[in-house]
């Protein structure tokens, strides 16, 4: 079986890539304002639909797929460049190898994320022609920016990639390169940002305003920087756990006990890094729903105290399971690596244990989770007969 990290498979990694930005951009040219007017004047519809799955969920599936893979390929660059840093700074090869083997895995990525993208703009423009109308009248001049940001970032990227062994010697002007690589991915999330912050919070526009100054009050919406800093913080602990899941992988299909140990430090590294983005990310929560009932009171009780707030209790469970098992990945190493350490640091790892647990459970008392009205009535309502409203989401989060 050929590696996936020879040079015909990148090659055609490169091929993937152009041929879905040209047809990222292909279907952008498509839906100018001119095209958009054209179509509304012309077509019927302003909604289809798809039978069984239904067009909404079409829709979310792409898009959180597109999402994901997003987050990994934003993410990645930001510890990558860091790792990168540090090995020229101290001199460690290790760094430089870990910061490569990131980024290899953005080659695949992007291509993939390029490909979803379009395929989503395909759908919007398919099944629901007047609501993108309405949204090209609006960010249009956001789509300008998107694309030329989009033209910049893919040959930076691909640059960093083939020239890190050929610049070798240019560790200035390389590192140079992954800066560039991830300014232009910061400012091409924000653009995406604003586009979905709209529809959560829109703001008030005139018909007096020119195209460029109507885009930018739209951008500017109350909830559009805290989502970009949610968004960041999330795409680094996304990408993080998912680079450390690849070297769990590799290191069980290593031959060596050099690729061992080398694939088992990068496992090390990426669940270190997915902890570290998790522990203020509850913060840039907070302040994003803080927005929210700054903006619609009503908004924020539906998400957090409505018929909602049961996802918000199953986000609970899956972040309690990521604390947990980052916190047993960690006292697995350090009882394998370390000698006596298992007995040493039983009482601290149980405590810690103890603390993750109660926090989890007081975090997911079930008030909330999907329930028949019996089932309800039996969980006492609203209220719990003998906590009352301890643990109940809209208690903790309602301001």
């Amino acid at each position: 079986m050929k590696r996936f990290d020879t040079p015909s498979a990148h090659k055609r990694l490169v091929v993937l890539s152009s041929l879905a930005l040209l047809l990222g951009l292909a279907l952008w040219i498509l839906v100018s304002p001119g095209f958009a007017q054209e179509a509304t004047q012309t077509s019927s519809a302003d909604y289809r639909d798809v039978p069984y799955i239904g067009s909404r969920n079409l829709i979310w599936i792409i898009a959180q797929l597109h999402l994901l893979f997003a987050g990994f390929v934003l993410g990645v660059p930001i510890f990558a460049w860091v790792c990168e840093f540090i090995g020229v700074r101290t001199g460690d090869i290790r760094y430089d190898r870990l910061a490569k083997e990131f980024t290899k895995l953005l080659t695949a990525s992007y291509a993939t994320t390029a490909l979803l993208g379009g395929i989503l703009l395909f759908l919007l423009i398919g099944f629901y022609p007047r609501f993108f109308t309405y949204m090209s009248n609006i960010f249009f001049p956001t789509y300008l920016v998107y694309g030329v940001l989009f033209l910049l970032e893919t040959p930076t990227l691909y640059l960093y990639w083939y020239g890190w062994d050929s610049m070798a010697k240019r560790k200035g002007l390389h590192l140079f390169l992954g800066l560039l690589l991830n300014i232009f991915g910061f400012f091409i999330m924000i653009v995406s940002n604003s586009w979905a912050t709209f529809q959560a919070s829109p703001v008030v526009l005139t018909e007096s305003m020119g195209d460029w100054e109507r885009a930018w009050a739209a951008v500017q919406n109350p909830t559009w920087w805290p989502v970009n800093i949610h968004r960041l913080i999330a795409n680094v602990v996304l990408g993080g756990f998912i680079c450390g899941a690849y070297a769990g992988i590799r290191y069980l299909g290593a031959k060596t006990r050099e690729e061992k140990e080398h694939y088992d430090w990068m496992g090390y590294i990426g669940n270190f890094i997915g902890i570290f983005g998790l522990l203020p990310l509850p913060f840039a929560g907070y302040w994003l729903m803080r927005e929210v009932y700054q903006y619609n009171q009503q908004m924020g009780i539906t998400l957090m105290g409505g018929f909602l707030s049961w996802l918000f209790i199953l986000q609970a469970i899956l972040i309690g399971v990521l604390f947990i098992g980052a916190n047993y990945y960690f006292w697995s190493g350090l009882v394998s690596r370390i000698e006596g350490a298992g007995v040493k640091y039983r009482k601290y790892m149980l405590i810690m244990l103890t603390v993750l647990i109660g926090c989890l459970a007081i975090w997911m008392t079930p008030h909330s989770l999907v329930a028949s009205l019996e089932e309800a009535r039996k969980l006492g309502g609203t209220h719990h007969p003998l906590l009352g409203v301890f643990g109940v989401m809209s208690a903790k989060m309602t301001v």
